[in-house]
C-alpha cells in the first residue's frame, strides 16, 4: 500500500483509489511521491486527485517567472515561488469570439469554485474590481486574494495579450498600495501576479529587474489543445451551445403545436 496506515481515516475515499490513481497514472517515482505527499497534506479525495495529475500540476507547480529569490527571504521565497503555476488551466471557461480582460474576469467570478481549485490550496477571495484609493485618485485591483498559509494578500491582473514590460510596473504600483493600505503588521509582503496568455521569457525578466516588489508573471489556457486528427471534427463548446439551444427551442415548438 502507498499510504501510511495511521493516516488513512483521513481520507474521503477509501486509499485504494487513491493507489489505483497513481500507480495508473504516473509512472516516475519522484512525481508520484510529490502527489502522495500532496494528498496526504491537504486530503484530496480521489476525484481532485485524478483533476490534478490530468491537469499535470506536477510540471506545472513553480514555472513562473518571478523576482521572488532576489526580494524576498530564501525560506519565504521558495515558499512563495510554490504557489504560481505556469500555465493556468481555465478549461471551465466557455467565452465567445469576444474576449477581453473584463469578460475573462467576469467567467472567473462565475466560476470562483473551480478558478480557486485552479489557484491551489490556501487562496481567500477578497473581490473583483477591488477599490484602493491613491492621493484622492480611486483605482481597482482585478482580482484580490488573501493566502491564508502564507499570511499575505495576492494581486492578480488579467491580460488577455502577450505580456508587455509596462505591466510589472503597474503591478509594482497595485502591490505597493495594498502593502500601504491594507497589509498589517502581521502579514508578509503582497504578492502581485500577471496572468497573460502568453510571454517572452527575456523581456519578463528584465521587466522585474530592479523592481523590490515580489511580483510573478504566468500564463493561462482557456482550453486544452485538441491533438491534430481531432481538430475540425470534434465540435466547440460553443457549437454544442448552439446546437443545444436549437434542441430546446425545437422541442418547445413540437410542445406549443401539440397543445
Amino acid at each position: 500500500m502507498v499510504w501510511e496506515g495511521r493516516r488513512r481515516k483521513s481520507f474521503p475515499y477509501p486509499d485504494w483509489f487513491h493507489n489505483c490513481v497513481l500507480l495508473d497514472k504516473v509512472k516516475d517515482p519522484e512525481e508520484r511521491l510529490w502527489y502522495i505527499q500532496k494528498t496526504l497534506e491537504y486530503g484530496w479525495s480521489r476525484n481532485v486527485l485524478v483533476l490534478q495529475v490530468e491537469s499535470g500540476l506536477y510540471q506545472r507547480q513553480g514555472e513562473a517567472i518571478t523576482n521572488f529569490e532576489q526580494v524576498l527571504p530564501p525560506a519565504q521565497s521558495d515558499l512563495v515561488q510554490q504557489i504560481i503555476k505556469d500555465p493556468y488551466h481555465f478549461d471551465f471557461l466557455c467565452l465567445g469570439e469576444e474576449r477581453s480582460e473584463r469578460i475573462l474576469e467576469r467567467g472567473l467570478i462565475d466560476h470562483i469554485r473551480d478558478f480557486l481549485m485552479e489557484l491551489g490550496v490556501g487562496f481567500a477571495f477578497l473581490g473583483s474590481q477591488y477599490p484602493i484609493e491613491v492621493s484622492g485618485k480611486e483605482y481597482r485591483l482585478d482580482l484580490l486574494f488573501y493566502h491564508v498559509k502564507l499570511h499575505c494578500y495576492v494581486v492578480i491582473d488579467l491580460k488577455m495579450g502577450e505580456f508587455e514590460p509596462e505591466f510589472s510596473g503597474k503591478m509594482n504600483f497595485y502591490v505597493a498600495a495594498v502593502d500601504n493600505l491594507l497589509r498589517s503588521p502581521q502579514d508578509e509582503p503582497t504578492i502581485g501576479i500577471v496572468l497573460c496568455k502568453s510571454k517572452d521569457k527575456t523581456t519578463v525578466e528584465y521587466a522585474l529587474q530592479g523592481i523590490q516588489k515580489p511580483i510573478g508573471v504566468a500564463t493561462f489556457q482557456l482550453e486544452r489543445e485538441l491533438p491534430a486528427p481531432l481538430k475540425g471534427i470534434l465540435p466547440t463548446a460553443e457549437q454544442l451551445e448552439i446546437e443545444l439551444n436549437a434542441a430546446v427551442a425545437e422541442v418547445r415548438i413540437e410542445a406549443d403545436e401539440m397543445e
